[in-house]
């Protein structure tokens, strides 16, 4: 049984209960325990039933050498996430041929799951900096919640300079920034909510984890153990004999 369809049997059998889904999405290239610690840590300071991993699919004339194909990405999030229940995983951008946005991501997740499920779009701060050039944008912000994760090299008060987020207080995202505070709600006119969180730092990447790999030093940790073993079976992450 694949963890979206026992996802969706899971939310089916909660009828007339309202379910709190976050969406997770990136290239997971590969998924790390940063990853991992961010998605708990949003399940459990929004009380989400569970957090849908995203892996996005292959990119169209792909010329990235570092780009582990779909499949390799797909069943390393499966790997690092299979013994933990609040977890699950799609491969709905995988499957979708050409570009794939996040409108119509989250437009097809809305529809498979009913109007009983509330979606948090869940996200980093650097990304979320870049939303107003994506797809649809502002239809995007109605569609769901967004829960936007602090960054080490980014300050959530470098908001207040971009127009498209002129709702939200600056005097809330110095409060970010100075620490004298770790979560802030703030809702918006078209009857959303964004919430920011300040998590403690994660100093690992997925960029300094395949650097490692191809240089072959230890890994420290970084990954999960059923991931690195995967990545070393495969031979992902090499200058020779990578197999994409």
């Amino acid at each position: 049984m694949s963890i979206e369809y026992s996802l969706r049997r899971d939310l089916s059998s909660s009828e007339g209960k309202s379910v709190r889904l976050g969406l997770l999405g990136g290239s997971f290239n590969p998924v790390h325990r940063c990853h991992l610690s961010i998605a708990q840590s949003a399940r459990q300071l929004l009380n989400l039933d569970r957090v849908l991993f995203i892996p996005t699919g292959d990119p169209p004339h792909k010329q990235s050498r570092t780009l582990a194909d779909a499949q390799h990405r797909y069943r390393m999030v499966e790997l690092a996430i299979q013994d933990i229940p609040e977890f699950a995983l799609t491969d709905i951008e995988i499957r979708r041929t050409g570009k794939s946005y996040s409108i119509d991501t989250v437009r097809a997740i809305q529809q498979e799951y009913g109007p009983d499920t509330s979606l948090f779009f869940i996200i980093g701060l650097d990304a979320f900096l870049d939303l107003p050039s994506w797809k649809e944008a502002g239809l995007l912000l109605k569609t769901c919640d967004f829960v936007v994760i602090s960054r080490p090299s980014t300050r959530f008060v470098t908001l207040a300079s971009v127009p498209f987020f002129n709702e939200v207080p600056r005097d809330r995202l110095e409060a970010l920034d100075a620490a004298t505070q770790d979560r802030a709600d703030v809702p918006l006119a078209n009857g959303r909510i964004l919430t920011f969180l300040r998590l403690p730092p994660c100093e690992s990447s997925a960029s300094e984890i395949r650097a490692r790999l191809r240089d072959g030093r230890p890994l420290a940790n970084l990954l999960p153990p059923l991931v690195e073993s995967y990545i070393l079976r495969e031979g992902l992450y090499r200058e020779d004999g990578e197999r994409f």
